[in-house]
């Protein structure tokens, strides 16, 4: 693999102008984003700055990640180069190149994954054993599983904590996340702490908001499992949606 390297930081180039995470915006840094909205929405280079974690006296460490991002021209580039390769990058040296090298590796042997390794979903007691977290929880909390093509699950998500309500439930929160995944379909999955499944108003109504929103972009809403104390019910089952 070859690159052309830059040592020197040309001060004319935006891109090397040095910004320091602690001078940006609460909102806008990497760590709080990827807190926030999740890993899909970020950059590469925001993701790399994570990883990177500092910068150097005179380049930022978002200016380290996309300078390093510049040089190797892709991710596939960074991931395939050899731990001296990466040192030599302003910024990065031998220890960085070491725990990027273990990042990307990690990476690269979950995409090696088979579909045959995830969960598939077939009956709301399946939805169930991914979230058995949620059988005690002490609170209300909203989550979706994301499903591919076969009904798989590829990850999931909290949407909210607290009493359910339209506010708390956006459809624009939903769909955002599922569409940065990839995802083919979603289940809505949420517990009453009071131990009692039985839906309420408000979960019908936001339940129906889901499934109209979903609609719109080509992505069901396959069910909405509601966990009480020993008990489940999946509006789907009951013919509630």
């Amino acid at each position: 693999m070859s690159h052309q390297r830059q040592d020197a930081i040309n001060q004319d180039d935006p891109l090397f102008t040095a910004r320091r995470v602690g001078e940006m915006p609460a909102d806008e840094r990497p760590r709080e984003r990827l807190k926030r909205l999740g890993p899909g929405p970020l950059k590469t280079s925001e993701l790399l700055a994570i990883l990177l974690r500092t910068g150097t006296a005179s380049l930022s460490v978002l200016d380290v990640a996309e300078r390093l991002e510049r040089e190797f021209s892709s991710l596939k580039n960074i991931s395939n180069a050899e731990i001296d390769e990466l040192a030599r990058t302003h910024g990065i040296g031998p220890v960085k190149a070491i725990e990027l090298k273990a990042a990307l590796e990690l990476g690269r042997r979950l995409a090696g994954h088979t579909d045959e390794a995830r969960r598939t979903i077939t009956k709301a007691q399946d939805v169930v054993a991914e979230v058995l977290d949620m059988v005690t929880l002490p609170v209300e909390e909203f989550r979706i599983l994301l499903l591919n093509t076969r009904n798989q699950v590829i990850c999931q998500r909290t949407i909210s904590r607290g009493t359910l309500n339209g506010s708390l439930v956006h459809p624009r929160e939903v769909f955002r996340f599922a569409i940065s995944q990839g995802s083919n379909s979603l289940i809505c999955v949420h517990n009453h702490p009071s131990g009692d499944p039985s839906p309420s108003d408000d979960d019908l109504a936001i339940t129906r908001r889901l499934v109209e929103a979903g609609k719109l972009i080509d992505i069901q809403v396959l069910d909405h499992v509601i966990i009480g104390s020993g008990r489940v019910v999946s509006l789907r089952d009951r013919g509630l949606m």
